[in-house]
């Protein structure tokens, strides 16, 4: 595991972070930087030896996408959706399509993206599936995409009419029964070309469904991951900090040192907070506790970024400088899986007074 984790970090160092500026605006760079990924044999770090992966651990797997975050955050918003994918497949109980699929992911020979956040939204669902012989047939809208010409494949989910949620793979590509829009226009992680689907009547063959869940199973899947995502929100704040550090070469003022000193003391407490935070038993953190800890974590990716523009001056206010960079990514990792409960407890923490 160790070593795995090393070669991850060296490639980040040396090949991503002289880029991380140039990649967030240019697709061409930001696949070049995911091939890398998989030319390492990092696609996949979740999916066992059997299958090619590296079987890692939870701790790893979470230290990975920390560093990720914190060296470009369009590379860690990209390679996430493929790793998700990956283990996803790996959890089936279709053991053709495992087959076909898990022993090229690791090294990225096949590359999925995720569509599936609209089965978290209330009322009637945008995106259904409906039983016929062989499968289902889909007819509706996904919204949020990521990966357009990185993927050409994508996990879909669908909501049934009994409330069950259909998982599958389904072209990320123009054909007979779904359309994509053009690209979105975001204030970060563009280069990750995000679009939306229109589907009407593509028909998803039982060869290519990964399960079907019951009725609530996001809503309880997204109470277990509360505190996961937290790690990229961490490695954004130890980007900032990063960011105070260059400025404090540059000026090394005592007070640009204080203040760097104190965001890390507090962002070493949140990451062992956050580590510590799952429902692993009934001693475990309460869903109140882990909801507390992950808004924590993504205020102080939002202060340690801010503490980085801050320490950069005029400078950061420059499309092309890093702290730029790392602002607009603690926005999207604020809203990164945000459920009405993260929502909640983000907004109470922002705005408890402070004299």
């Amino acid at each position: 595991m160790h070593d795995v984790l090393a070669k991850a970090e060296t490639y980040l160092k040396n090949d991503v972070a002289p880029l991380a500026n140039r990649m967030d605006g240019d697709p061409s760079l930001l696949g070049h930087a995911l091939s890398g990924l998989g030319k390492l044999g990092l696609l996949a770090l979740r999916i066992g030896e059997p299958w090619g992966g590296p079987g890692l651990d939870e701790d790893s797997f979470r230290s990975f996408q920390e560093s990720v975050a914190r060296t470009s955050g369009a590379l860690a918003f990209l390679q996430t959706q493929h790793q998700s994918a990956g283990s996803m497949i790996s959890k089936s109980e279709n053991e053709a399509l495992k087959a076909e699929y898990l022993p090229c992911l690791s090294d990225g020979e096949r590359l999925l993206g995720i569509g599936f956040s609209q089965l978290r939204r209330t009322g009637p669902p945008i995106m259904r599936a409906t039983r016929h012989e062989g499968g289902y047939v889909l007819d509706g809208h996904v919204p949020w995409i990521t990966g357009w010409t990185f993927y050409p494949e994508f996990i879909i989910g669908a909501a049934t009419d009994d409330g069950r949620s259909v998982f599958g793979v389904v072209p990320f590509a123009p054909t007979s029964g779904i359309s994509f829009s053009e690209p979105m226009r975001l204030a970060a992680m563009q280069a990750a070309l995000t679009v939306t689907a229109d589907v009407e009547g593509l028909f998803l063959p039982d060869s290519k469904v990964l399960f079907v869940r019951p009725p609530g199973w996001i809503q309880d899947n997204d109470m277990i991951n509360i505190t996961l995502q937290g790690f990229f929100a961490l490695g954004c704040a130890q980007a900032g900090l990063d960011v105070v550090a260059r400025a404090l070469e540059r000026r090394p003022a005592p007070f640009i040192a204080e203040a760097q000193a104190r965001l890390q003391a507090e962002l070493d407490d949140c990451r062992d907070r956050v580590s510590r935070a799952r429902p692993a038993d009934e001693d475990g953190p309460s869903t109140e506790e882990r909801l507390a800890t992950r808004a924590w974590a993504i205020e102080l990716a939002v202060r340690c970024a801010h503490a980085g523009v801050t320490a950069s001056s005029g400078a950061a206010n420059s499309l092309d400088h890093q702290a730029q960079r790392v602002y607009r990514e603690a926005l999207v990792f604020t809203v990164s899986a945000q459920t009405p409960d993260i929502m909640k407890a983000t907004l109470e923490r922002l705005s408890q007074p402070r004299g």
